[in-house]
């Protein structure tokens, strides 16, 4: 024998009404539907409108109105993370932290990661060469560290326009100097790992 089927009939019973917000504009009785902050600081209290006084008062607000320049900078900047905090990635924020500090202490290969390591003669004789090569290579780009690969690579581009031989008329000076400045920057690229 099987139960009777209960019917539960849910119409009956009124629904609670919602009251219907009324507009926060002074004198005016329309439905506050749309809602808007109350002010930079109060981002999450709002005022409700009705349609054509949110837009109203949408077309009035100026988020940043009372702040100085720096203070929109530095706001637009923070917002930019959504107000988190930030770091470099990848390798080249930790290759210019080594190359930052090499250019800081002479070019001192021993400074960093290659300190207290003990050191055989031909080891140190490579790193004197290649601290020589370096330094030649800044000097034949007229720059002096600390500098960083933009910097390099602007002036390279410099040397190139005045120093190429379609722009001196193919003479074979000019030529050779272009063919140091390449050379130079390709040994700077090496080192900066561009």
């Amino acid at each position: 024998m099987s139960k009777p089927r209960t019917r539960y009939d849910f119409s009956r019973y009124d629904q609670p009404r919602t009251a219907v917000r009324a507009c926060d504009h002074p004198g005016c009785a329309g439905e506050g539907a749309y809602r808007a902050p109350k002010s930079r600081r109060q981002l999450n209290d709002y005022y409700w409108f009705c349609l054509d006084h949110v837009r109203e008062y949408n077309r009035a607000w100026d988020y940043y109105a009372g702040m100085k320049p720096e203070q929109i900078e530095a706001e637009v900047r923070r917002d930019t993370t959504w107000q988190r905090p930030s770091w470099p990635l990848g390798f080249w924020g930790v290759q210019e932290k080594f190359l930052r500090d090499r250019a800081m202490h002479g070019f001192s290969f021993e400074f960093g990661r290659e300190a207290g390591k003990d050191q055989s003669e031909e080891s140190k004789q490579r790193r004197q060469a290649a601290r020589n090569a370096e330094e030649e290579a800044l000097v034949v780009l007229d720059l002096a560290p600390p500098v960083d690969f933009p910097r390099i690579k602007a002036r390279y581009r410099e040397l190139v326009k005045i120093h190429h031989p379609d722009a001196n008329g193919g003479d074979k000076a000019a030529e050779e100097k272009l063919k140091e400045i390449n050379q130079a920057y390709n040994t700077l690229k090496a080192c900066y790992g561009a």
